[in-house]
C-alpha cells in the first residue's frame, strides 16, 4: 500500500513538473525563429539537442552574432550540457538494467527528471519519477516548441506571461521538502548567490558548473553528522543511493 503511494506520488510529482517545464517551450520556439532559424531548424534543434538551458544559449548567441557566432553558440551549448554528465552518473543506479537501458535513457537525463527522482522515497517510485518526467517534457518541449515557432511575434515575449517562472517554482516545489537541515539550507544558498554572481560576468553554462563546484566544496567542509545522530528523513538511511 505505501509502495503504491509512492509510486501516484511520483506520476503526480513527474506529470507536474512536465507541464510547468512543457510550456516554456513555446519560450524557445519563439526566439529560435526571432534568432532567425527557420521553423524546422528550431523544431530539429528541440528533438536533437533537448537541454533547455542549452537550447538558449544557442539561439541566443547566434541572435546576437548571426551565422558567424554558431561555433561560439554551440561551445556555449555544449559547456551548458556538462551538467548531464552528472546527473548520467547519478542516475545509472536508479534507472538499473543493462547498457540498453542506460542508453535509452539518455535523452531524457535532465535537471527535471533527475529532481522528480531523487525527491522520491523508495525504488521503483524513483524510477517512475524519472521516466515520467523525462518523457512527458520531452513530448511536451518538441509539442510547444512547435506552437512558439509557429506562432512567432504573435505571441511576443513569452516571459511575460510567466512562462519561465513555472519551471522555477516546480523546481523549488521539489527543492523545500529536502530543506529540513541546515547544511543543506547553507549548500543551497551558497551555490545560489555565487551563480547569481557569476550570471552576468561569464558566458553560459559557466555559473552553473561553479556553482556545482561550490555545492561539492560546501558540504564537504561542513562537519559531518554522526550516524546516531542523522534524523531519519536522511536518503542514505532509507536506502536511496
Amino acid at each position: 500500500m505505501q509502495q503504491d503511494a509512492a509510486s501516484r506520488q511520483a506520476w503526480r510529482d513527474g506529470l507536474g513538473v512536465s507541464l510547468a517545464t512543457s510550456a516554456y517551450g513555446v519560450s524557445f520556439g519563439a526566439l529560435g525563429v526571432a534568432a532567425g532559424l527557420d521553423i524546422w531548424q528550431t523544431c530539429v534543434l528541440s528533438l536533437l539537442m533537448f537541454t533547455g538551458g542549452s537550447q538558449f544559449a544557442f539561439v541566443g548567441v547566434v541572435a546576437s552574432g548571426g551565422l558567424s557566432a554558431i561555433p561560439a553558440a554551440i561551445a556555449s551549448a555544449a559547456l551548458l550540457g556538462v551538467r548531464n554528465v552528472a546527473y548520467g552518473l547519478r542516475m545509472a543506479p536508479i534507472i538499473g538494467g543493462g547498457a540498453a537501458r542506460r542508453l535509452a535513457a539518455m535523452p531524457f537525463t535532465i535537471d527535471e527528471s533527475a529532481a522528480v527522482a531523487l525527491a522520491q522515497s523508495d525504488a521503483r517510485a524513483r524510477r517512475i519519477g524519472f521516466w515520467v518526467t523525462g518523457i512527458g517534457i520531452y513530448a511536451g518541449w518538441n509539442l510547444f516548441t512547435l506552437v512558439g515557432a509557429l506562432l512567432g511575434d504573435v505571441l511576443g515575449d513569452p516571459r511575460a506571461y510567466g512562462l519561465d517562472a513555472a519551471a522555477a517554482a516546480a523546481f523549488l516545489a521539489l527543492l523545500w521538502p529536502r530543506l529540513r537541515r541546515g547544511e543543506a539550507v547553507v549548500v543551497g544558498v551558497a551555490a545560489a548567490v555565487v551563480a547569481a554572481v557569476a550570471t552576468p560576468v561569464t558566458m553560459p553554462g559557466v555559473p552553473v558548473l561553479v556553482a556545482g563546484v561550490v555545492a561539492i566544496v560546501v558540504a564537504v567542509a561542513l562537519p559531518a553528522r554522526r550516524a546516531g545522530g542523522e534524523p531519519d528523513d536522511v536518503a542514505e538511511r532509507q536506502g536511496l543511493p
